[in-house]
């Protein structure tokens, strides 16, 4: 019987103790959320617990309270740390039922990989009484689920490829048919060169309190999404919400936006550089950039790197008394006017300095052009990969907003 509730929530439980020890990442509740997002299902919780029955009930129970349907991923193999059916089947208050039909289908797929079957794997053969098997072709590990009045356990293996099959193939049709449900659309503004907060004040409350569609804020290295989310029956209701949501959004900081989806800022960088006709000089001291733009043509990319800030200072013969910000700026000045490019970068970084509470200036930043300064310094030295990824694009994120402005303007 279909549950005509249009509200459909669900909360993801990953069980696995490996988890919680930050030995493995816990990949397969995000691939979940997405795939439910996808079917007009809220996701509000996820939630990780380890290979213990008592606790992995206790969670259920919890999840059971908030959301009409729970996915729990891993738990399912031949161990004895692989605790998922015991516990369901406490929280269930039922005892785990021998199904011999599984226990030929595993001994099955044991006989076509050609490799010998334990007796342990008798154990998957074991579900909650009152449980519904769900074939899993590509792995040995049952899935299944469990009805809890008009709410559904579903229950998958940990491995991702199994889970991924199991998803599309039965869970996604599962909850189609149980539930009246519409589809969830999200979109991507990828904006730059503004703060968080301000972007935050330019949207004004009015957008960022709407609720459907809704927008979040997501603050990156050097530049921040703005995620619409739309909730409709049709995909088509909900693109067209989306259209006039981006529409408002575009009124208000359509400057900021250089792309959508997973563009990039060194993309959009250098699509505004080849636009405009512009080269870029990147001087470096003291840090190693690992960068997208070092793809790029040298005609439009220059890079300089010296292995200390005192390297590039008798370089260019500069004032051995600068600190690192003025180093920065001036020889981003100095050598843009030398190299006769339109917009220069230099990022001057103390190269023996990870992150430090004693290192107020540890790098250093500038970008320069015809009508741009802007320059800031950073805690975090050569050594830190903020520095290798967060000082990069914050300048990227400078320039592209000088040449986006420049090319609007002309």
């Amino acid at each position: 019987m279909k549950n005509n509730d249009s509200t459909a929530t669900a909360e993801i439980v990953a069980i696995g103790t490996e988890i919680l020890l930050g030995e493995l990442t816990d990949t397969n509740s995000v691939f979940i959320a997405r795939q439910l997002r996808d079917i007009g299902v809220n996701v509000f919780f996820m939630s990780s617990v380890g290979d213990n029955a008592p606790r992995i009930a206790e969670v259920i129970r919890i999840a059971l309270q908030r959301s009409n349907i729970v996915i729990t991923c891993g738990g399912l193999g031949p161990t004895v740390d692989d605790m998922t059916r015991q516990g369901i089947a406490e929280v269930m208050k039922r005892p785990l039922h021998y199904h011999p039909e599984l226990f030929e289908a595993i001994q099955a797929r044991f006989t076509s990989y050609r490799v010998k079957m334990t007796e342990n794997n008798r154990r998957q053969a074991y579900l909650p009484a009152g449980a519904m098997p769900i074939a899993n072709p590509v792995g040995t590990a049952p899935a299944f689920y469990v009805e809890v009045e008009d709410k559904l356990i579903i229950s998958l293996p940990g491995v991702p490829r199994e889970l991924k099959y199991l998803m599309s193939s039965a869970v996604i049709p599962l909850l189609q048919s149980r539930f009246s449900l519409g589809t969830i659309k999200a979109r991507i503004l990828k904006t730059a060169g503004i703060g968080e907060s301000s972007l935050d004040d330019l949207i004004g409350d009015e957008l960022l309190n709407n609720s459907n569609p809704s927008i979040g804020l997501a603050a990156h290295h050097g530049t921040i999404d703005i995620r619409l989310t739309a909730k409709a029956s049709t995909e088509q209701s909900a693109d067209e919400m989306l259209d006039t949501m981006e529409a408002r959004v575009y009124q208000k900081v359509g400057e900021f936006v250089f792309g959508e989806g997973n563009t990039t800022i060194e993309e959009a960088l250098a699509n505004e550089l080849i636009r405009n006709d512009s080269r870029l000089l990147f001087i470096s001291a003291g840090i190693e950039i690992k960068s997208a733009l070092a793809n790029v043509s040298s005609d439009i990319v220059t890079y300089l790197h010296y292995s200390t800030p005192e390297d590039l200072k008798c370089a260019f013969q500069l004032d051995s008394s600068l600190e690192l910000r003025e180093l920065a700026i001036s020889s981003a000045e100095e050598l843009r006017r030398f190299h006769q490019v339109d917009i220069a970068i230099a990022l001057i970084s103390l190269p023996d300095v990870d992150e430090s509470p004693d290192a107020n200036d540890a790098t250093a930043i500038a970008v320069v052009s015809s009508d741009l300064s802007s320059s800031r310094v950073y805690g975090f030295g050569g050594k830190s990969l903020l520095a290798q990824e967060w000082g990069p694009r914050w300048a990227f994120a400078q320039a592209w907003l000088s040449l986006s402005k420049r090319h609007t303007n002309a």
